[in-house]
């Protein structure tokens, strides 16, 4: 189960850059200057001139974990956590909050790492069972780990889901696992289109650059992107693909792309990290990243921050990887009360040249 509600949330746009600032030189990456003032909105596309739509709002009618194996209420734990990767900022921010959680709470953490393999990720968990933690931490790397979430539930391992859920048809959520801890992802695409919408003035050939295949996020991801941009005619997605959510993919893939679709005037990333690729690609191909082709990717690092700041990437919608302190609060509810909703969503903000700035510091 996944949120789909949108609720939106009206914000004020930055005020138009005046003749000057809106000249080539000025926007050059690392210029600085104001705001990037938005593109003049087309007639045609009612994103382009609508307010930020927020975050989604939070999940109503969620049902109670009753069924999930318990966790006894006690001082200290022993915790296992099921890493997919490791291989990108934001998978080592996710670990870094997890460890140092677990060690400001006293709590015994064991930590697995899949190599962005699922083959391994299955007989990491495998591996963890047999250790009998008192409850188990997964993000799995795609959506086809319900089995071994199930394997989990019948050794009596209470299984918390964090930032990618599973085939709720093959592990039930409040029965086979406690909840799932996730950022709402359809919403992160629509948020990333109504970002596109302003970039380009409703009027883009677009890339797409999607995560990993069969991910929750990449496929959330795209969902709310390309039904989005279905309200402006003159925004087309030309081409999707796959670059795995790795920057050195990005970069490969996008430079294939931008050889057959020369035309191509936006990119949109699922996440940071392909979109930082996609800049290096760009500029190879002889062309101005962030002038001849707007990027809107997802995720909030501090290398997109700065690339937000320099003019090189319009915005990034945030999906905050500081899992530990809600993944240790809901395990600790968890134990305490003996239930708790089966999807907890967080919230994110978006980053552009109005904010990139003063959050660069303290972005992972």
């Amino acid at each position: 189960m996944r949120v789909r509600t949108t609720a939106a949330l009206a914000v004020l746009m930055a005020a138009a850059l005046s003749a000057a600032g809106c000249s080539n030189d000025a926007s050059m990456p690392g210029q600085g200057g104001g705001p990037a003032a938005p593109a003049a909105p087309s007639a045609d596309c009612p994103l382009a001139s609508a307010p930020d739509p927020g975050n989604s709002a939070p999940p109503a009618n969620v049902p109670a974990s009753t069924g999930a194996p318990k966790l006894a209420a006690k001082d200290t734990y022993r915790v296992a956590f099921s890493q997919n990767a490791s291989n990108n900022p934001w998978r080592l921010a996710e670990t870094a909050s997890m460890q140092a959680e677990a060690q400001r709470l006293g709590y015994q953490l064991t930590v697995t790492d899949a190599n962005n393999e699922q083959a391994k990720q299955i007989q990491d968990i495998k591996g963890l069972i047999a250790q009998r933690p008192d409850a188990l931490f997964m993000a799995p790397i795609t959506e086809q780990l319900g089995n071994v979430v199930v394997e989990a539930a019948h050794a009596g391992i209470p299984v918390f889901l964090l930032d990618r859920d599973v085939d709720t048809t093959a592990a039930k959520p409040g029965e086979d696992y406690v909840t799932v801890v996730v950022s709402d992802f359809v919403q992160q695409g629509r948020r990333a289109a109504w970002a596109m919408a302003q970039a380009t003035g409703g009027n883009a050939t677009i890339i797409e650059l999607e995560g990993t295949t069969g991910s929750s996020p990449a496929i959330d991801r795209k969902k709310g992107f390309d039904e989005s941009i279905t309200q402006c005619p003159g925004m087309r997605v030309v081409v999707s693909q796959s670059a795995d959510f790795t920057r050195a993919e990005g970069q490969s893939v996008t430079e294939t792309l931008l050889q057959s679709h020369p035309d191509a005037t936006a990119i949109y990333a699922h996440n940071d990290e392909m979109a930082l690729g996609a800049i290096s690609a760009i500029r190879a191909a002889g062309k101005v990243p962030g002038q001849d082709i707007k990027i809107v990717s997802i995720d909030g690092s501090k290398d997109a921050l700065t690339a937000v700041d320099a003019g090189e990437l319009y915005a990034t919608v945030e999906s905050n990887p500081r899992f530990g302190p809600k993944a240790f609060e809901t395990m600790q509810q968890y134990a305490q009360q003996g239930q708790v909703p089966v999807q907890l969503v967080l919230e994110d903000r978006l980053f552009n040249r109005e904010n990139a700035a003063q959050n660069i510091a303290e972005a992972y």
